[in-house]
């Protein structure tokens, strides 16, 4: 795979599995996930992998997943076909798709290629690449609302974005108001991503984009934390979580499949948490928190 970044999967899918798919493609780490509609009736999912990403691996999880399906009583997909994708194709692939996105009452998320006027909106710019979060899925659209109600109640001073990808939900917080933001990601090229649309929202001066493992994490508290990572992940960094959030703080919490919402809580529960507010967005639960 020397001429790619990449792996694409393809796979032909009804429209009563489209959603379910689409969540499973997220779940395997998936970058970006587009729906295609050839001809009437038909339809494809183009979801995007990492060059880290196990070819074979994939094929076998989708497949058993599509079995699974099947079983329970839903249509058959087709055939899933994984391949590599030049970096060209991805951002073609993109272009097609990525449109500027209105989320909650006053920030919109755009591509580099279409920024419309402002017209008293808060525009974040961020291009798909190798890192999640352009706004679109139900995850970070899920966070972004959250954050915009919380900063408007109560702008804090620090924020810590943990998990920060493509550094979407940390330059909303910054363009929301907050002074300093750290964003923090395992993977050098999410941070590689993050420190290069803080600096095209112009925001470099006050977005601090660190490479680090959350559960490690040295830094004074936060009155705001957001963690946009998937179940697992929150039950692993539940303690880590109390470290970073100040007391009486909040702690917005995103990648939650609906049906996992009782896990996280019960999780970060243990640590001092409790919920104040649940929003489901495509099957995608957020979750807002205080620290006692």
């Amino acid at each position: 795979m020397s001429a790619s970044h990449y792996w694409e999967l393809r796979v032909p899918v009804t429209d009563e599995i489209s959603e379910g798919v689409t969540n499973f493609l997220w779940e395997l780490g998936a970058l970006g996930v587009v729906e295609e509609a050839p001809g009437p009736g038909a339809a494809a999912l183009r979801a995007f992998f990492s060059a880290a990403t196990v070819p074979e691996s994939l094929d076998a999880s989708v497949r058993e997943y599509l079995g699974g399906l099947v079983s329970l009583g839903f249509g058959e997909a087709g055939e899933p076909v994984v391949a590599p994708l030049a970096d060209e194709n991805w951002a073609s692939a993109w272009r097609e798709h990525f449109r500027p996105l209105a989320v909650g009452a006053a920030l919109l998320v755009a591509p580099s290629w279409d920024v419309p006027d402002a017209n008293g909106t808060l525009t974040i710019i961020v291009d798909p690449g190798r890192a999640f979060g352009t706004g679109h899925h139900g995850t970070t659209r899920g966070c972004l609302e959250a954050l915009e109600a919380l900063v408007a109640r109560a702008r804090p001073a620090t924020a810590i974005d943990l998990g920060t990808g493509s550094g979407i939900l940390a330059i909303a917080l910054a363009r929301l108001g907050v002074a300093q933001v750290l964003a923090l990601d395992d993977d050098p090229d999410a941070v590689a991503a993050a420190i290069e649309n803080a600096a095209r929202n112009d925001l470099a001066a006050r977005v601090e984009c660190r490479l680090g493992d959350a559960a490690a994490l040295d830094t004074p508290p936060a009155p705001l934390v957001v963690a946009n990572l998937l179940t697992a992940a929150h039950r692993r960094l539940a303690a880590a979580y109390a470290r970073c959030v100040a007391g009486g703080g909040r702690l917005v919490l995103g990648g939650i499949l609906d049906a996992e919402a009782g896990e996280v809580l019960a999780a970060v529960g243990a640590y001092g948490f409790a919920l104040l507010e649940a929003r489901s967005i495509e099957g995608w639960t957020t979750l807002v928190l205080e620290r006692r």
